[in-house]
């Protein structure tokens, strides 16, 4: 029987390198997305087309407790199961301090933090009746030690989100392995939009020169979900290739 794995975010960047990864690995994949229908149905159809597995696409928004319960429903009746879940949905509205507001700050934290919240408090309802899966939070450097006060709400909320898989990894013990990635600046989207100059500047500032791909992130978010990290629990791994935070 083939292991499923949901991954929320998952139509573009990190999330559809991710989807990619464990369908290459013979997962059954669900694919979670809230608004881009043709990214998530190209993404579908490439896995299909590629690899020996079945793909589920489901469009919700995680911050909707409704949407998250529906959307967890119609999982399990469709697969039975959910072993991996990988909390990757994000959202970030870089400004100044000054024009930061209060909707948009609710925003972000409603996305990143009590997204992941509500679709582990309904996966794990039907991992702890298996007693065992594995959940992988997408956190970021961000919240441990690279601070951009352009973003410090979003900021804010991958720090907290690492506290969250510290205080998840304990409250579902010994059967649900929780751990998080922390990815450093990676080739998104987003990086296309980025000036230049600053690409450069945060580049010099890597061990190793360059940004990461997708696909590296999305490697280590599948070890720390696969049996081969069985005994890696409570941990956030770093993914930045070295950083001089200085």
């Amino acid at each position: 029987m083939k292991k499923t794995v949901l991954i929320t975010g998952a139509s573009r960047g990190i999330g559809k390198a991710t989807a990619i990864e464990f369908a290459k690995k013979g997962y059954n994949v669900v694919i979670n997305y809230v608004s881009n229908d043709d990214a998530a149905s190209n993404l579908k159809s490439f896995i299909v087309e590629n690899y020996d597995v079945d793909v589920m696409l489901c469009k919700c928004d995680v911050s909707c407790e409704e949407d998250v319960k529906k959307m967890v429903s119609d999982i399990i009746n469709n697969f039975g199961h959910i072993d991996v879940l990988v909390n990757n949905a994000g959202i970030a509205i870089d400004t100044t301090f000054e024009d930061k507001t209060v909707e948009n700050f609710r925003k972000i934290l409603d996305v990143n933090l009590i997204g992941s919240f509500l679709v582990s408090k309904e996966v794990c309802k039907h991992m702890l009746v298996n007693k065992k899966g594995s959940i992988v939070n997408v956190a970021s450097t961000n919240g441990i030690d690279t601070y951009y006060p352009y973003a410090l709400d979003y900021d804010a909320s991958k720090a907290a989100l690492i506290s969250f898989t510290h205080n998840l990894s304990l409250q579902l013990s010994p059967y649900i392995r929780v751990n998080a990635v922390a990815p450093g600046w990676t080739n998104t989207e987003q990086i296309k939009e980025m000036d230049k100059d600053l690409i450069k500047d945060e580049s010099e500032k890597i061990y190793l020169k360059r940004f990461a791909k997708p696909e590296e992130i999305a490697k280590a978010i599948y070890f720390l979900a696969s049996d081969d990290a069985s005994y890696i629990n409570n941990e956030v791994l770093r993914v930045d290739g070295g950083c001089n935070h200085a």
